[in-house]
């Protein structure tokens, strides 16, 4: 039961990222509703993300940046996730 919780958790942390990823593509007005959710989310992923943000670095392509660390956080959770299942 406990690893169930766990695993749905950890799920969800992994659509926040998704949705503050998906959020970032778009141009944001200084104050709105989008700027809100995103700054929000910011706020709940960042603490996880920005530890493979620092340890790579983004890759510039055609004058922009592009950050994997969002990627690098979700594969890693889903390893954990597969370690809690298979525990």
């Amino acid at each position: 039961m406990l690893r169930l919780i766990l695993y749905r958790l950890i799920h969800f942390y992994e659509l926040l990222i998704l949705v503050q990823c998906i959020l970032s593509w778009f141009a944001m007005a200084s104050n709105g509703i989008v700027r809100d959710i995103y700054e929000a989310l910011s706020r709940i992923t960042e603490p996880f993300v920005g530890i493979f943000r620092r340890l790579i670095p983004s890759v510039g392509v055609g004058g922009m940046g592009i950050d994997f660390s969002p990627m690098i956080a979700i594969v890693v959770l889903d390893l954990i996730k597969r370690v809690i299942i298979y525990l």
